[in-house]
């Protein structure tokens, strides 16, 4: 046998290095069909009290309840409580369950670790609290910190032009929270930046966004902010440990649309002025991931005004309000649905070969049929926030409602290869 060229064969090594590589870097995204459901929890407490009427943030935390790591859900679940109050709370994560009757009683009950707290202690107090917007994200230690951190954001429905101060950290112990803040999301509209909130990858922040770990962002109805969900990268440690008070953070925005300010603005494919985008996360297994959002999604048509069809228009003479009824922006019917993008199409932007309106969703999963309180077509809020366990590969999703008063919490986990939803 002929000895081989040693050349050759370190070139033969290198090729096969390089195509490695370039397969890894375009794994395909994942797809709908790799969320399998796993069943839903309750939030513990009474129905008049904590829990309801909450749910508008929700994080996982690793470290969390260090018991649980043996049941398959391992860490606990930092949330806000009522939406009057915005209050913290963290509990356990217990064992989902599939009821085939929707019963309540078959579902497993989290328990409180630790009772609600204010988190924000005077830091904003510049917002009158007329439906606010909230989003929470724990992340490990970043530059120069010593402990991990309670991220957390909070915005308002009324502050059109508002760019002030926003975001904080705070310690895991809610009863000495330390919190410290708020900063600004730099150049950018509250109406984009303030709801939802979570960890992005390290290795994609690393080859894409160095520093820049943590992603922030917000869904306005009416198309104030962007005509579909915005997603900002950012990592306010970069800029002192802790930044000082108002400060502006450096930012990446990494998927934001026109808004109805702008001129023949861009959008969503299947924008609806009255879509609800309020909660995502970015799911990976293995060598795929997605960026994903939740909310509600308007479908039909659409109009401002009251769900009986009556449009308000600009100007008197205004119309009689209908009995109970709600003023805002209406679609013939809602449903529960998760989007799906993709992180190359982001990392494109964030290394400037796209614009931050271009990305479109690739994929979309209805969830209507997994939800406990879905009593109309034209019934709103279908789902709240939600967050990842990157560390177990679950998706957990809170239903307002779904428990009376309370939130209910629906878990998906990431299975790659199945074809269950």
């Amino acid at each position: 046998m002929r000895n081989r060229c040693p050349f050759h064969t370190s070139l033969v090594i290198t090729i096969a290095v390089a195509l490695i590589g370039i397969a890894s870097a375009q794994a395909a995204p994942l797809q709908p069909s790799d969320l399998i459901y796993e069943g839903a929890f309750r939030l513990p407490g009474p129905e008049d009290e904590g829990w309801a009427w909450g749910g508008d943030a929700l994080t996982h935390c690793p470290i969390g309840d260090p018991d649980s790591s043996y049941d398959g859900y391992p860490g606990s679940l930092f949330g806000t409580g009522h939406n009057h109050t915005q209050l913290v709370s963290e509990i356990s994560i217990p064992v989902p369950v599939i009821s085939l009757t929707r019963n309540l009683a078959d579902l497993n009950t989290a328990t409180t670790l630790q009772d609600f707290h204010d988190i924000r202690g005077d830091l904003c107090d510049r917002f009158y609290w007329e439906i606010p917007r909230a989003g929470l994200a724990y992340l490990p230690p970043q530059g120069t910190q010593t402990s991990a951190k309670l991220h957390f954001c909070w915005g308002v429905h009324m502050q059109e032009g508002d760019a002030g101060p926003s975001h904080g950290w705070c310690e895991l112990d809610l009863s000495n929270p330390q919190s410290a803040g708020t900063w600004c999301i730099d150049g950018l509209w509250n109406y984009v930046t303030t709801d939802y909130m979570f960890d992005i990858p390290q290795d994609w922040a690393d080859a894409h966004t160095p520093g820049m770990l943590l992603a922030t962002g917000r869904f306005r109805d009416g198309g104030q902010g962007s005509l579909g969900p915005s997603l900002i990268a950012c990592g306010p440690w970069n800029e002192g440990n802790p930044p000082s008070p108002e400060s502006a953070i450096p930012a990446v925005p990494l998927l934001l649309y026109g808004s109805v300010y702008d001129d023949n603005p861009s959008s969503m494919n299947g924008y609806q002025h009255a879509d609800e985008w309020s909660g995502g996360a970015w799911i990976t297994a293995g060598d795929r991931s997605a960026v994903i959002f939740v909310g509600t999604k308007g479908l039909g048509e659409c109009w401002y005004g009251f769900s009986n069809g009556t449009v308000w228009p600009d100007e008197p003479p205004f119309p009689e309000v209908p009995p109970d009824g709600e003023r805002g922006w209406w679609s013939t019917g809602f449903e529960g649905q998760i989007l799906f993008y993709d992180p190359a199409d982001l990392a494109a932007v964030a290394n400037g070969e796209r614009e931050a309106h271009e990305p479109q969703p690739y994929a979309t999963l209805e969830i209507d049929d997994r939800l406990w309180h879905i009593a109309s077509e034209q019934q709103l809020h279908h789902v709240g926030a939600a967050c990842f366990d990157r560390g177990s590969g679950l998706l957990y999703v809170l239903e307002p409602h779904g428990d009376g008063d309370k939130p209910l919490v629906h878990v998906w986990r990431m299975s790659v290869g199945t074809s269950e939803n």
